[in-house]
């Protein structure tokens, strides 16, 4: 499974309501260091396939769900499971340490 492109509306669906954990990647499109951990994200959806669902939320157009994340800024990096956040970092960083953070949440 690639990632998940998640809007406002479908926020709650597609992350509080999952029955996997669920990456949460705010992101926007002028954002350099979003781009960056962008490819890493898309292959660790793969890897996780039925483990764990990444969704991207571009902050741009869904700042709702941005701000009621108290998301101040990008990337940020939120881990859910079971509808709660488990936790969360921010800023770039390389695949291993986000497979890292991965495993040690779920």
């Amino acid at each position: 499974m690639s990632t998940v492109a998640v809007t406002d509306a479908t926020f709650d669906a597609e992350v509080k309501n999952s029955d996997i954990p669920v990456v949460v990647d705010f992101w926007a499109e002028w954002c350099g260091p979003c781009k960056q951990i962008g490819p890493a994200l898309e292959e660790l959806s793969k890897e996780y396939e039925g483990k764990i669902k990444v969704a991207k939320v571009d902050v741009d157009s869904n700042p709702n769900s941005a701000a009621a994340m108290g998301v101040r800024g990008i990337p940020a990096l939120f881990i859910f499971k079971d509808g709660q956040v488990v936790s969360n970092r921010a800023g770039a960083a390389p695949k291993a340490a986000l497979q890292s953070w991965i495993d040690e949440s779920i």
